[in-house]
């Protein structure tokens, strides 16, 4: 289960591109290598410390990649490098699942979001079928799967649709959720990572409010001293570090949005109304800032923007917790930003996309008359109408090539959607687009009329 989803059941072992790539190994003339066997021998890599272990190491995968044929090596390459993209994203195993041990889904989603991983939850339907997933419970120090807002045309569109809602600001900051129990506090991620170590000023703050246990989700920010949000990258920033002097420059806000349990009683089930109570009951003043069932939603919308937010989340108000977009019971509402970009390069895709030329290399027209500046990559919001077409017509303005990517003159523009930008090292022109999507091709535009670098540069935060 964890080999489909393109993750290692051991976490990260040390193992990189670079590692990989020096090992010279013929492949088997025929398949005999196993699953567990493979793991096995990840198991064996990820224990290796010290003296000798970088032999050790590449002795241990030499051993694994002799076992495996050319396919199995080429699925091994990417999966330890993390470029295994064949399509079997979790929504698509949570089915499988399902299928596989003749249970219904939602008792697998269910107990997917309480257990946090995906091959546990599979072992338990597996192993006992419905009663086996019914054991997960929620568990104050260990963290449960987010609930996911969905994008929404439009403010009015979205209450329409909910009915009774809750309206909240939609903040550019990190999810976390905090479990408290007692004096204990943990804080995760929004991909469940522990990052209390990191977050000091957080456990603080989390167990000093009133209550003797609780989870609860939330943002949470570095702010401006006017009270403004940062970039949202120097929020990230203080996950990794313990430096005091940084700490002391970037404190983090919380703003807490939902209460999944409180003093002995899970609310998961609850509608959101009797959660929300709960939460005003305890969050104070790091509530997240909202109305219940506006009049006029607008206003709210307004004001998010104005102090510096993406916009809101509409969120029906009779609706329990579940992980994940499903069911569609919160919609955020953003502003659109779009950027009409030159496509300079296209790698080959994976999986279902093999043998088509997939994730597009973006750039920004230099306004003193330079090459296109790079600024992004994106696969997303490719139809398979358009990765054929892509697959045609790019080699006929092709400039070179290597193994995994077909670079182009630059003459295509392409009309991309995206949150927003943020600062990069990684490209030439300091911005990295976020969470882009290909909305259509510009044949009505040259390169000469795509958005230039101090467009991006002008779209960030502050």
């Amino acid at each position: 289960m964890a080999f489909l989803t393109g993750t290692l059941r051991q976490g990260r072992i040390g193992t990189g591109w670079r590692t990989l790539s020096e090992l010279r190994v013929e492949p088997a003339a025929e398949p005999r290598l196993t699953v567990a066997e493979v793991d096995t021998a990840l198991d064996t890599v990820s224990r290796l410390s010290g003296s000798g272990s970088a032999a050790r190491h590449a002795e241990v995968l030499s051993t694994l990649l002799a076992g495996a044929t050319k396919a199995e090596q080429d699925f091994l390459f990417r999966l330890l490098t993390g470029e295994l993209r064949q399509g079997a994203l979790e929504g698509v195993m949570v089915e499988a699942i399902a299928s596989a041990a003749s249970v219904p889904s939602e008792a697998v989603r269910r107990a997917f979001m309480l257990s946090g991983r995906l091959p546990s939850t599979a072992s338990a339907a597996l192993r006992g079928g419905v009663a086996a997933l019914a054991e997960f419970r929620l568990e104050l120090g260990r963290p449960v799967r987010p609930m996911l807002a969905s994008p929404a045309e439009s403010l009015a569109g979205a209450v329409a649709e909910l009915g009774a809602v809750l309206v909240e600001y939609k903040m550019d900051g990190a999810r976390i959720q905090v479990h408290k129990s007692g004096d204990e506090v943990r804080v995760f991620t929004r991909t469940l990572r522990d990052i209390t170590a990191h977050v000091g000023d957080l456990t603080e703050l989390v167990r000093a409010l009133p209550c003797t246990s609780a989870v609860l989700d939330g943002e949470t920010l570095a702010l401006t001293d006017d009270g403004r949000p940062r970039p949202f990258q120097e929020t990230m920033s203080r996950f990794g570090s313990t430096r005091e002097e940084q700490v002391k420059a970037l404190l983090l806000r919380p703003y807490f949005f939902d209460c999944l349990h409180l003093d002995g009683a899970d609310l998961l089930d609850a509608p959101l109304r009797e959660r929300n109570a709960a939460l005003r009951g305890v969050a104070g003043e790091y509530l997240m800032p909202g109305t219940l069932e506006p009049e006029d939603p607008e206003p709210i919308l307004a004001a998010s923007l104005e102090t510096g937010h993406e916009g809101v989340v509409v969120k029906a108000l009779d609706s329990p917790y579940a992980a994940g977009r499903r069911g569609k019971a919160w919609l955020k509402v953003k502003p659109v930003h779009t950027l009409d970009l030159v496509v300079l390069a296209a790698e080959w895709g994976h999986g279902r996309r093999t043998g088509y030329l997939s994730n597009l290399h973006l750039g920004a027209r230099d306004p003193d008359g330079g090459p296109p500046i790079m600024v992004g990559k994106t696969f997303k919001g490719l139809t398979d109408e358009l990765l054929a077409w892509q697959t045609r017509e790019f080699p006929l303005i092709e400039s070179h090539r290597d193994d995994w990517t077909v670079h182009l003159r630059p003459e295509l523009v392409v009309e991309i959607e995206l949150d927003g930008v943020q600062t990069s090292t990684r490209y030439q022109g300091g911005v990295a687009l976020r969470f882009a999507r290909v909305l259509r091709y510009r044949p009505d535009k040259d390169a000469a009329e795509a958005d230039t670098i101090d467009a991006v540069r002008a779209m960030l935060r502050g």
